[in-house]
């Protein structure tokens, strides 16, 4: 979709929604990879009220209805959760905004797909860890969020991505695109296509686990990153988790694994210095002890058990997902230079070797939570 496609839409999409008021302004907002998100301004009787406006990336998410109908579920859900706990259901999970046409989306005359929601007001994003508090308020948002939808029957959802969690189904498509080498990328990634290759057991065990019925099948986020979770500036306590894309039946394991991939790790996620790159145990614990906090009792046994293999394998996969979408042309994450996303997967290799350099302590942390 090229840019004039886009603006143009996005002035369809603006007067397609059903928002009281006269338009004032629109300005990009959000660093996601996947979607392109703006701030509107609507003036209603002399207050400027803001709202979020996102194009739904197609490539991505090539069933937007389901993918609208799965979070209208949970957060309809959790607005009837949070009503009865005496919270905010307008701060405390996202307010959709209908389209004039009574759907929860907005088709343009070029056939894309748009939403709205409310923006909350006087909260930020962890776009950045200022601190240990901050990664341990993310995890109890995401605890909390387990938490909140644990009796809601995840096998009623649609899964907006097939497989996206399905780390074997990963490496099979990594496989591909190593074949394929439709780029002539290969030859100059031999070592890190090896080290995929040398930690198949890694793709393949988790989903063991799910098949075997050690771990449970719950309803689980799937993007769990720090800025996925709105801060309250007034009590810096976590408010509401964003981003609910691909809110989807899957694994507490992997929402904990992948903040522990984000956030645990020494340096930023295309950090081209590899001796910056390793996993703050002191952070792990933190976010171990908030997470289980925030699940208040539904994690089993084996679950915390697992939460070490919930980092690697999740750490394991983002960098083979990378280096598949580096082969492949660089077709599904946004980049920035050439070799961004191959310096994004260079990283996630090295936070997995560090890991398992780390391993039994990291499995002492997590079993010292489970409750003798």
């Amino acid at each position: 979709m090229n840019q004039q496609t886009l603006t143009a839409g996005r002035q369809e999409a603006i007067s397609g929604f059903s928002i009281e008021g006269s338009y004032v302004s629109c300005k990009p907002c959000g660093h996601g990879h996947i979607n392109d998100t703006y701030m509107i301004e609507f003036e209603q009787n002399g207050v400027i009220c803001h709202y979020s406006l996102q194009h739904m990336n197609r490539a991505v998410f090539t069933d937007p209805v389901s993918l609208m109908e799965n979070i209208l579920y949970v957060t309809d859900y959790l607005k009837k959760q949070i009503l009865a706990q005496g919270g905010d259901p307008q701060r405390e999970t996202l307010d959709f905004v209908h389209a004039k046409t009574g759907e929860p989306y907005f088709i343009d005359s070029y056939g894309e797909y748009w939403r709205a929601y409310h923006f909350i007001e006087d909260a930020y994003a962890l776009e950045e860890l200022s601190g240990p508090e901050d990664f341990y308020e993310s995890a109890v948002a995401f605890g909390h969020f387990q938490k909140m939808l644990a009796d809601f029957p995840a096998n009623t959802l649609h899964e907006t991505i097939a497989g996206f969690h399905d780390t074997r189904a990963r490496f099979t498509a990594f496989e591909k695109a190593v074949e394929s080498d439709v780029c002539g990328r290969a030859s100059d990634v031999q070592r890190e296509i090896q080290f995929v290759k040398d930690r198949y057991d890694v793709a393949c065990i988790l989903g063991d686990l799910l098949a075997d019925g050690t771990l449970p099948l719950r309803v689980t986020h799937n993007d769990t990153k720090s800025n996925n979770v709105l801060i309250d500036e007034a009590t810096k306590k976590g408010l509401c988790v964003i981003d609910l894309d691909t809110v989807m039946p899957g694994l507490a394991v992997n929402d904990f694994g992948d903040s522990i991939r984000f956030g645990a790790s020494t340096g930023a996620e295309d950090e081209k210095d590899l001796s910056k790159i390793s996993c703050d145990l002191d952070l792990y614990d933190v976010y171990a002890k908030g997470f289980i906090e925030g699940c208040g009792g539904i994690l089993t046994d084996d679950e915390i058990r697992c939460l070490p293999l919930g980092a690697k394998v999740m750490t394991y996969e983002c960098g083979m997902r990378f280096l598949t979408d580096y082969l492949s042309g660089d077709t599904y994450f946004k980049i920035d230079y050439p070799t961004h996303n191959l310096d994004r997967a260079r990283t996630q290799f090295k936070l997995v070797w560090d890991m398992e350099q780390k391993w039994e302590k990291m499995k002492e942390i997590s079993g010292k939570y489970i409750k003798k």
